[in-house]
């Protein structure tokens, strides 16, 4: 919300009548909005009206609702604000779904604004009628379905209030034809006061439970910081909190970049595909400092064996989340940002007791780094067309998204990422799909930095139609397909854990020409073969300000290491084959 987009100067209504449709504008004006993602369709014409009768914010018509919700969940995302997204009734307000799902399990602020069937066909089977708000209960922080056109500037900022505050999420308003259209008499004050972009970040946590984490910190030995995705609000904080008592940090997927990934007290990813090292630094510390984060059974492999010697402080806004899956010997609840500049303040500073810890970190680094074969020939191996890709923006402002699947893996190894929200993937739902709309919602957010969404085949497939949305609307971005012409995940894994037998992964019976589609789109198409090409076509790409694909032909049969098996323990990782 308060980044900056291309807008459109408001024009006069044509119509001497303020109508409820015109009220919703209003309200997402006084709330800040520049930027909303959806598609018309008819139970919501008359909002998109009131659109071209006029209005500051800028509408990006996607091709897909589901499209349009995860394009706002890349705006929110890398733009730090509340993602908008406008959907009609029936198929369109249940094509949302998915991304809402997403954004609860990935605390992504979303307000959806889906239109209804008019009132009086409530309940009636009407055309494209569908209870969303019913359908949507267990997914949203809150949904209303307004009845009454007097209550919208009221239930509006109620839902964007609740969207960003606490844990943020998705929340969902549904409006009536008839609501729309129905005439609306402001306020003299107007529909409602201006929104702060967050909520303020005052510290609401217990000084008791302060007190103990500060002296559990102060009495560890070998403590780790395990930053969430909560943390990407928080990255000052946190940043001062770990270089003050001289913190080892790891960061899960989604809080990849909240701490830079080139600062030395920066030891990895755990995970089910994380470093080695970053697993054994969790199994063996006396202390698990958990900021942001919410022990993701993807982080901790078997729960039985997961820092069996740690105790945990966990710090986080959400109560819900204390002990919920690994018992927290010290509950801290607040806003991380003011917990950590607290305890920062609080905690004596690194007097160097902790370097034994810090140096057997970088010891197990350097003894388990990630690997793959680097030997010549053979088809361009994944991993390595992300080391060229990384150089290839090294220096320059660029969010990086993902689909979902072993290129997301990879990214995370690969890439790396000293900003916060620089790096945007779909993490609790696993959402296929997710990378090429994200991208497009963080371009709209961020419109001076490149950005780069690494993708699968298979992930690109679920919303190639997006394209269209890039090039209509303007907004550059640059596709990377890591194509090894198979569901490159499932594949592993019927690879390691059914013997064998591979099951309708195979893509490449009907594998289309992805270079030709781009350019069908009036996108830049590149096929790449080796690293020469690909550094070429990356520099075009890069400097061309066009939506560009570039299809880079990987090694079918990578597997992505190192990994946590089904149902073991994280400190077990089984590593790259050619380990000696």
């Amino acid at each position: 919300m308060s980044t900056t987009a291309t807008t459109h100067p408001r024009r006069a209504p044509h119509t001497a009548t303020t109508l409820g449709s015109d009220a919703v504008l209003r309200c997402l004006e006084a709330e800040g909005v520049t930027t909303v993602f959806g598609m018309p369709g008819g139970a919501i014409l008359p909002l998109y009206d009131a659109i071209a009768r006029g209005t500051t914010i800028r509408h990006v018509l996607a091709r897909h609702e589901q499209g349009a919700g995860h394009m706002a969940q890349g705006y929110a995302r890398a733009g730090g604000g509340v993602g908008v997204v406008f959907a009609t009734s029936g198929p369109g307000a249940t094509n949302l779904v998915t991304p809402i799902a997403d954004a609860g399990m990935d605390s992504t602020p979303l307000v959806c604004i889906t239109g209804q069937v008019r009132s009086s066909l409530l309940g009636t089977n009407a055309f494209q009628e569908c209870d969303i708000t019913s359908v949507t209960a267990p997914l949203v922080k809150g949904s209303w379905l307004v009845r009454d056109v007097a209550d919208l500037p009221a239930v509006l900022h109620e839902a964007f209030a609740l969207a960003r505050s606490g844990r943020p999420g998705p929340v969902l308003v549904d409006i009536p034809r008839d609501v729309q259209e129905a005439p609306f008499a402001p306020a003299q004050d107007g529909p409602g006061p201006v929104a702060p972009d967050r909520p303020d970040r005052t510290l609401t946590a217990d000084p008791d439970g302060l007190a103990r984490a500060a002296a559990a910190i102060d009495g560890a030995r070998r403590p780790v910081l395990y930053v969430g995705g909560g943390a990407q609000g928080a990255s000052p904080e946190v940043l001062a909190l770990a270089e003050r008592a001289g913190l080892p940090v790891v960061t899960t997927l989604m809080g990849k970049g909240a701490f830079p990934e080139s600062h030395e007290l920066f030891f990895g990813w755990p995970g089910m595909h994380g470093a080695k090292w970053a697993n054994w630094a969790m199994h063996r510390a006396d202390l698990v400092i958990a900021a942001g984060a919410r022990f993701d059974d993807r982080v901790t492999g078997r729960l039985d064996a997961f820092a069996q010697e740690a105790a945990v402080i966990h710090i986080d806004v959400d109560r819900r989340e204390h002990g919920k899956i690994r018992h927290a010997d010290i509950a801290v609840h607040g806003e991380l940002g003011p917990v950590c500049a607290e305890l920062a303040a609080r905690v004596a500073g690194d007097d160097g007791a902790r370097e034994p810890w810090r140096a057997q970190l970088r010891a197990w680094r350097g003894q388990f780094p990630l690997r793959y074969d680097t030997a010549a020939g053979g088809p361009l191996k994944p991993q390595r067309a992300l080391e060229v890709l990384a150089a290839a923006t090294a220096g320059r402002d660029t969010v990086f998204t993902t689909g979902v699947g072993q290129h997301q893996m990879w990214a995370m190894q690969y890439l790396p990422c000293d900003r916060p929200r620089r790096f945007v993937t779909s993490g609790g739902h696993g959402t296929m799909g997710f990378g090429l709309p994200a991208a497009i919602g963080a371009r709209a957010a961020c419109p001076d930095a490149a950005v780069v969404c690494v993708d699968g085949d298979g992930s690109f497939q679920m919303t190639t139609q997006e394209l269209a949305t890039a090039v209509g609307s303007g907004l550059p971005v640059v596709v990377v397909i890591l194509n090894n012409g198979r569901l490159g995940m499932v594949s592993q894994w019927q690879s390691m854990f059914y013997e064998g037998r591979a099951s309708e992964v195979d893509l490449l019976p009907g594998m289309p020409d992805f270079a030709t589609i781009a350019r069908g789109y009036g996108a830049l198409g590149f096929t790449v073969e080796d690293e020469d090409g690909l550094r070429a076509a990356l520099a075009e790409a890069l400097a061309s300000g066009r939506p560009a694909v570039l299809d880079v032909l990987v090694e079918p049969e990578e597997h992505c290491y190192p990994m946590i098996v089904p149902g073991g323990a994280a400190a077990d990782m089984v590593e790259w084959p050619g380990v000696a």
